[in-house]
């Protein structure tokens, strides 16, 4: 698990998967695999997440969620 994000996969939400490789190309830094035709989160990638949003875009609605694990700065968001 990432020390700074955590971000989840609703498996239920990726039932048709026809696009399962597309929705993890996307990722500019492999955060996501393919695994028996299921998208998986590659845990030690977790921390490399740059908030892109493509993988919000590219999985169907609700699919994923990027949690933040630390608090923001006062005056950042």
């Amino acid at each position: 698990m990432g020390e700074f994000i955590k971000i989840e996969i609703d498996l239920s939400k990726c039932a048709d998967t026809s696009n399962v490789n597309r929705w993890v190309q996307v990722c500019p830094v492999n955060i996501f695999m393919v695994v028996n035709n299921k998208p998986e989160v590659v845990e030690k990638n977790e921390d490399e997440c740059t908030l892109c949003m493509l993988c919000i875009e590219a999985f169907p609605q609700g699919a994923v969620s990027i949690n933040k694990l630390y608090e923001t700065e006062p005056g950042r968001t």
